[in-house]
């Protein structure tokens, strides 16, 4: 009997996703208030843009067709890197790569395909809103690499 090593990987292989902490010239960051709906992972809560990959997806072309899909954006923003790895233990049960891009756009003219808004909104006022765990820790990773860039006084 022949055993096919690579649909057993397939198979056996977490499910994936990518998302995107989209941040501006003023170092907000874009993001994506979720449906209020049951049947989704994180209802209601203040997400980033992304979703699952498609079968035999590559990340970076998932998050690619995510920003296209859900704000019209694929083409758009600048400068895409790869952040992290976490697992949204709690919800989705993905292993989920964070990008990070830029974007100087207004958000209220993006066409929302899914969710309820989009918003940037400054780091400072992060704490106070709705965001999955797993989330806020890949922001969180994110800002500490951009933290002494946002922090330096420019000489006068």
């Amino acid at each position: 009997m022949h055993y096919d090593h690579t649909r057993a990987a397939r198979t056996l292989a977490p499910e994936r996703g990518a998302v995107a902490i989209i941040s501006n010239s003023r170092g907000e960051l874009l993001l994506h208030l979720r449906d209020d709906i049951p049947h989704i992972a994180w209802p209601g809560y203040w997400s980033l843009l992304g979703g699952g990959c498609d079968a035999d997806e590559h990340e970076v072309d998932a998050i690619h067709r995510e920003l296209n899909e859900e704000a019209g954006l694929g083409d758009q923003v600048d400068s895409l890197r790869r952040v992290c790895e976490l697992r949204d233990e709690l919800g989705s049960g993905q292993l989920i790569t964070f990008f990070s891009a830029h974007w100087d756009g207004d958000e209220t003219q993006l066409p929302l395909a899914e969710g309820i808004k989009l918003q940037f909104f400054a780091p400072e006022f992060l704490d106070g809103l709705k965001i999955p765990f797993f989330i806020r820790d890949g922001i969180n990773r994110y800002l500490d690499t951009v933290k002494p860039l946002r922090t330096r006084r420019h000489p006068r």
